[in-house]
This record gives C-alpha cells, sequence and structure tokens, in this order.
C-alpha cells in the first residue's frame, strides 16, 4: 500500500468532532493531505485562529502553477502566508506561529534561551531523524517508487533507524509528564505525534510508551478537529 494512502485511511478511521476558531487574522494556508500539512492545520487550530485554507495536495500538478511557485519556488506543502510575510517547512511554520500567536494556556513557549534551544534541540532530532531520516526515505522507496526506485534494503534499514531513534526518546516520552514538556503541548509534540501516526499508517509497530503518549495527544480537540479539515478530502495526484 502507498505509505501516504496508508496514512489519509488511518486518519479518516479517527475522525472526530471540530472546534470553530475564534480569532481573526490575515492568515492563509496552502496544503492538505500529508503527516507535514497536518503539522501546520493542527498549530493553527491549538491557537485557535482562523485562517484561510487552500487545499492543495503534493503530487497534483496544483504545486507546479505559476501562482503557487511564486510563493515557493521549491513547489512544497505546506506553505502559511501571515500577511505579507510567507514561510515554508512545516516545522518552521509551526514554531513561528506558537511565537507570534503566544497562547501560554494551550501551548509550550519557552521565553528563556536555554529552554528554546532545549525545545528547538527536540524539534530538530525529529525533524531530521524520524521524519527526513527515516519516514520518507520509505515514502520514497514505497509509496513513490515509480519516481525514485525500488530500494527495499533501504526502506528496512529506514525502519530499524526510526525505532532506534524513537527507543532514544523512550525515557522523556515515559516520564511522569503528559507531553515531551510537562503539561502543555509543545511544536515538538506535535512533530512527534504526525511522526508516529505517520510511521503506524506504514505498517511501524512501537512500543506500548510510544502507544500511550499517542492515545493522550489524540485525545486534543484541535488534533481531531486538524484531521478532519486536513484529511478530509484526500487530493487525487495526477500521473
Amino acid at each position: 500500500m502507498d505509505s501516504r494512502n496508508g496514512c489519509q485511511a488511518f486518519y479518516r478511521n479517527v475522525l472526530g468532532g471540530t472546534r470553530a476558531p475564534n480569532m481573526v487574522h490575515d492568515l492563509t494556508l496552502w496544503g492538505a493531505g500529508t503527516s507535514r500539512t497536518m503539522r501546520a492545520h493542527w498549530m493553527l487550530l491549538e491557537l485557535e485562529l482562523q485562517y484561510e485554507f487552500q487545499p492543495i495536495g503534493s503530487r497534483t500538478g496544483e504545486t507546479q502553477t505559476r501562482d503557487f511557485r511564486l510563493l515557493n519556488p521549491r513547489h512544497k506543502i505546506p506553505v502559511l502566508r501571515h500577511r505579507q510575510f510567507v514561510l515554508t517547512e512545516s516545522a518552521a511554520i509551526i514554531q513561528y506561529l506558537s511565537e507570534t500567536f503566544a497562547n501560554p494556556a494551550q501551548v509550550y513557549v519557552p521565553q528563556d534561551v536555554g529552554n528554546r534551544a532545549r525545545l528547538n534541540e527536540w524539534c530538530y532530532f525529529v525533524i531530521s531523524e524520524l521524519d527526513a531520516g527515516s519516514l520518507y526515505i520509505m515514502r520514497r522507496h514505497e509509496g513513490l517508487k515509480q519516481t525514485y526506485g525500488e530500494a527495499p534494503t533501504a526502506v528496512e534499514a529506514a525502519k530499524k533507524y526510526f525505532i532506534h531513534n524513537l527507543e532514544a526518546m523512550a525515557s522523556r516520552v515515559g516520564g511522569n509528564d503528559e507531553y515531551l514538556f510537562g503539561s502543555r503541548l509543545s511544536a515538538a509534540d506535535i512533530l512527534l505525534m504526525t511522526c508516529l501516526d505517520w510511521a503506524g499508517s506504514a505498517g511501524i509497530a512501537f512500543s506500548d510508551t510510544f502507544s500511550s503518549y499517542q492515545q493522550r495527544v489524540g485525545r486534543r480537540p484541535a488534533y481531531r478537529a486538524a484531521l478532519e479539515r486536513n484529511f478530509a478530502q484526500p487530493p487525487i495526484a495526477r500521473s
């Protein structure tokens, strides 16, 4: 099974209720249907921000249009526009949102340099080792093998590498805190949770420590609302 289709099916199985945001800002988000676009929707909804949504999909041809390439010459989603400021890359987007529209009751955003660096440390670890260094290798050589070629050895190695790095986080995830930084969700939690969902849809089994974490985080109303918005109408890729 194409891992992205599996991810979409996984999310549709757990859709729940939504909540309406009640804050108005000049925000537009482009992108839907992937774990990476999910992150941006989730943070926007956690912060109760109202935003315009352009549900374009990856590899549908929509990111190749002239107008979109003016927004992002790298033709990737998600893309966020805040007034005249345009930002790409899911990790950068969610960190920008959490700092620009800080809501301390909902999302952990440290104010001192040391704790901000600690948060960045976990964000960079997840995005480099779990996402790019493991899951996207699997994506390229399974779901996109017609483009990147089959590489079963690389795929199996990526799965093992994912578990190896995930278990390195077990003591942090399995402690007494609800989230990675205590009682409040952080950008690092959004990155980790979306990687766990992506891995689960690709058939990777992980320990009870991470299954319990996934269940805890998955009860958040904004997470479930983001699932519905991001995966409501999966984009149909063009050949």
